[in-house]
């Protein structure tokens, strides 16, 4: 038995038929395409290393670079209903790398804000699909059928994948 029965992603590489046309032509989309490579993982780090030693340089915090982040005040459960918090409150808690925590932000979940959803479920843990690893996780929420159609950088994508909320961005407006 592997490390990885019930779990498709190991097998991707065998039965796909290779890489697929992307609909981001020209210069541009290939710089894009460069740019999102899993390589780039470890630039971005570096960057960010860079980013917040400047600023511990001038004698701020981590959490002071955000304007100001909401702290839920109970825990989300399966089945409750939020209020995705407006798009000018989830930019100010976002970092100069659109991330709050680690958590990005995508430019496809500002259609959300504003909207009532119901909750699918806390995460606690998630397979990390770079490294292949389960990962620990505290403060995201998936949403039903809240999900990526795609980027615009690869452009449309069959997968369906949950798009991660952080706690801070939601807001409990009732229960199932």
């Amino acid at each position: 038995m592997s490390n990885f029965d019930g779990c498709q992603l190991p097998g991707v590489s065998k039965f796909s038929m290779g890489p697929a046309r992307s609909s981001a032509r020209g210069v541009a989309g290939q710089v894009k395409r460069l740019l999102a490579a899993p390589w780039n993982r470890h630039v971005k780090k570096w960057l960010k290393q860079a980013y917040y030693a400047s600023i511990r340089l001038r004698g701020a915090s981590a959490q002071q670079v955000t304007a100001r982040s909401f702290v839920p005040a109970v825990a989300f459960d399966q089945g409750d209903w939020v209020r995705v918090r407006s798009r000018e409150e989830i930019l100010s808690t976002l970092d100069p790398f659109k991330e709050l925590k680690g958590c990005a932000f995508l430019p496809e979940m500002y259609r959300y804000c504003g909207t009532q959803q119901r909750v699918l479920r806390s995460m606690r843990y998630f397979m990390d699909e770079r490294d292949y690893r389960l990962k620990k996780v505290r403060g995201v929420i998936l949403l039903e059928n809240v999900i990526c159609h795609g980027a615009a950088t690869f452009g449309e994508c069959d997968r369906c994948c949950f798009l991660f909320w952080r706690e801070e961005w939601l807001e409990k407006t009732g229960t199932s």
